[in-house]
């Protein structure tokens, strides 16, 4: 049976991300290292090709894709972009520490708690898997068997979180800057139980902490994570 594979690769380090800042609708663009980081991956490792590009539409992700694909015609998905943070944007976790309680929640609850002008979590991710739910849709009908999306890391979170076998939390999907995973779904058992294989890391060639191998991931989960 044709089966369909989707690679999903994290944008590449912005300066938020270097300060460790909350980054979410903000169009900042990738840094000077981030540019550099990704062409020297992109010499040294592979990068699967595909017949279709799509990208969040903000320039980190928009820049990420040119410069791994530089002859890609990226298709903007609105819905793949990250999460609205809204008051909380620009601003380090220890600064919120200090000046928002509703942080701590947000922390412990994710979906539960919500930035103050920002986006619910819940929603969130209801958007971002609606927006891959079309995507996946629109390759079963066309045929189209590959494809990369380059997107934020919480979107990929989001992604495999829900849809993601083996089956993992939220931050276990926490993937570096210009990295991501290769899913491999099978018409029959996208349409049973909507679920895709995770088969690989990207690039491929790149050795990463044990943090981010499938083997790893797919360890018995503790009872006490959320």
């Amino acid at each position: 049976m044709k089966s369909y594979v989707i690679h999903l690769i994290r944008h590449g380090i912005t300066e938020g991300n270097l300060l460790g800042q909350y980054i979410g609708s903000t169009d900042s663009p990738l840094a000077p290292q981030g540019i550099e980081q990704l062409e020297q991956l992109r010499k040294k490792y592979q990068y699967p090709q595909a017949a279709v590009y799509y990208s969040s539409p903000l320039s980190r992700c928009t820049q990420t894709l040119r410069i791994l694909y530089p002859d890609a015609n990226a298709i903007l998905v609105p819905d793949l972009r990250e999460c609205d943070f809204g008051d909380w944007e620009g601003k380090t976790a220890a600064e919120l520490e200090k000046e928002d309680p509703t942080f701590l929640e947000w922390m412990k609850t994710g979906a539960q708690a919500q930035p103050k002008n920002g986006e619910n979590g819940g929603v969130f991710m209801q958007r971002v898997c609606a927006a891959f739910e079309k995507i996946v849709e629109g390759m079963l009908r066309s045929g189209t068997t590959s494809a990369v999306i380059v997107t934020h890391g919480g979107c990929i979170m989001s992604i495999l979180s829900a849809y993601g076998l083996p089956r993992a939390n939220f931050y276990d999907w926490l993937t570096d800057n210009g990295c991501g995973y290769t899913l491999r779904i099978t018409p029959g058992l996208w349409m049973r139980s909507m679920v895709a294989e995770v088969e690989a890391t990207l690039p491929g060639g790149l050795k990463r902490s044990a943090d981010y191998t499938i083997v790893d991931i797919n360890k018995e989960p503790e009872k006490n994570e959320n």
